[in-house]
Formats: C-alpha cells, sequence, structure tokens
C-alpha cells in the first residue's frame, strides 16, 4: 500500500447521497431491491464481483449446513449471555459469534491453506505426493486435521457427502475438491484407518473452487450461524434453558480445594 492510500484511505463499498445508495456501483433501490436476492448481493459485496449460478447454489447449501448443530459451544454461549442480558439480543449473538473459532464452526481456513498446497503441487502425481506427505506429517505429530474428523458423525458425515456431490452436479467442483479427496485417502493409508470428511473440510475445498479467499471464509460461517443463534435465543425467550444450564454446570462441577505444595 502506498503513502497516499495509508494516509487517506477509501473504501469501495458503499456511497450515498441525498436521493441514492449504492452498494459499489449498484443503486440499491433501482438494481437490487426487488430484483436480486440475499445471498448473491451478500456474494457480490464480499467478493467484488458476481458468482455464476452454480456458485451461487452452493454458496447457498454451505449456509443452511453451517447454520445449526443444536447446543454446541456457540449455542450454549449465546444462550448464557442473553439469560444475563436480555434486553441485548445482539450481545448473545455476539458471544455465540465468538465461538466460530480454529476448534468448532471455523476450522475451513487451516483446512484450505492444506488444500492449496496439494492443488498448487501441480501434475496428479505431484499432488498425491504432498498430500501423502501432509497426511503423515500429521499422524507423526499426533495433530488432528481441520476439516476430517467429528465426534458424532461416523464414519462419514452426512453433511460433506451432501455438499461434494451437489458441488459435482453444478460443476464447481475442481482443484480444492481433488486436493480435499487426495488428503482424505492419504490419512486413511496413514492412520490405518478411515476418517470422515466433515462439513467443514466440504467448505474449505467448494469456496476454494470459488475462489473465495481462506481470510474470507470464516465471514461465510460467521453469516449462516448468524440465523442459527437468532433461532436459538427467540426459543431462549419462549423456553428458558440458561439458568438449567448454570445449574448443571454447578451441580457437575463441584468445589475442590487445592492440596498445598500440589
Amino acid at each position: 500500500m502506498s503513502q497516499a492510500n495509508r494516509d487517506n484511505p477509501t473504501s469501495a463499498l458503499c456511497r450515498h447521497n441525498a436521493e441514492a445508495i449504492w452498494y459499489r456501483d449498484q443503486n440499491l433501490v433501482d438494481d437490487l431491491l426487488g430484483k436480486q436476492p440475499f445471498v448473491a448481493t451478500a456474494c457480490r459485496h464480499i467478493l467484488g464481483h458476481e458468482l455464476a449460478p452454480g456458485q451461487l447454489a452452493l454458496v447457498e447449501a454451505i449456509l443452511i449446513v453451517l447454520m445449526e448443530h443444536g447446543m454446541t459451544p456457540s449455542a450454549i454461549s449465546a444462550r448464557l449471555i442473553y439469560m444475563s442480558s436480555p434486553e441485548s439480543l445482539q450481545a448473545g449473538v455476539a458471544a455465540g459469534l465468538l465461538g466460530v473459532g480454529s476448534a468448532f464452526i471455523g476450522t475451513m481456513e487451516e483446512c484450505a491453506r492444506m488444500l492449496a498446497v496439494i492443488a498448487d503441487a501441480g501434475q496428479p502425481d505431484a499432488a498425491d505426493t504432498a498430500a501423502r506427505t501432509l497426511a503423515q506429517r500429521l499422524v507423526s505429530e499426533k495433530r488432528t486435521c481441520p476439516g476430517f474428523g467429528h465426534h458424532l458423525h461416523k464414519p462419514d458425515d452426512p453433511r460433506a457427502i451432501a455438499l461434494l456431490a451437489l458441488a459435482e452436479r453444478h460443476g464447481v467442483a475442481g482443484r480444492h475438491t481433488a486436493a480435499l479427496r487426495r488428503l482424505a485417502a492419504a490419512l486413511d493409508e496413514a492412520r490405518g484407518r478411515h476418517l470422515t470428511i466433515n462439513a467443514t473440510g466440504a467448505v474449505a475445498a467448494i469456496l476454494g473452487d470459488i475462489g473465495v479467499p481462506v481470510g474470507a471464509m470464516r465471514g461465510f460461517a460467521l453469516l449462516s450461524r448468524t440465523a442459527g443463534l437468532v433461532a436459538h435465543l427467540l426459543e431462549e425467550q419462549e423456553t428458558p434453558s440458561g439458568r438449567f444450564i448454570w445449574n448443571l454446570v454447578d451441580r457437575a462441577i463441584p468445589f475442590s480445594a487445592q492440596e498445598e505444595g500440589a
């Protein structure tokens, strides 16, 4: 970035005057309202260009897949914070979104980086070698692989199967999806047993093939999970569970004095 840009930053996202508002170069009222769906508009706003119909169908599917998974840490956090501040729906949602990280929901970022190494290796033989090298290193270091494994969905994650099939059907599957399948096969070989591709692994590959930058991928999880968290908080209004969760933890984790010298 030049010194001039640092001293005088600009934004290409939105402008307005007394008569109109523009999202990038599109007039909000004349070009978008009643004419463009939310997902297409959001993708264009985030990425700066329009996506093809098949790509939009996959983004739509990804947003649905990542929206909900029951009483996960993000949903529990949202309910507990909302119990503390029932006047603030946004506080509960924000608390839940803070849980979209490298351990849950947001794991597609690191997975995408691994897939890029394999996809960028070039010819199939070189890509296979890159996948085996990566899998062997993960196993030897006893590290988990982002985008793989699930404590509930075994032997396979049905969400990943459906997303990858949809990507093939819409002609979206490309180098990153191929890299995901190579890494899956290499991990099974290195571990000596099957390890499922989970939902975020499929998401990483598909968003990579759509051309979404790695640094933006978690943003799609945030968009998706926001809807799920709002649903959790509306349910919390009608059938509160926050106090029950609090009492459950209080009973299950009793006080234990630490011994001296321990």
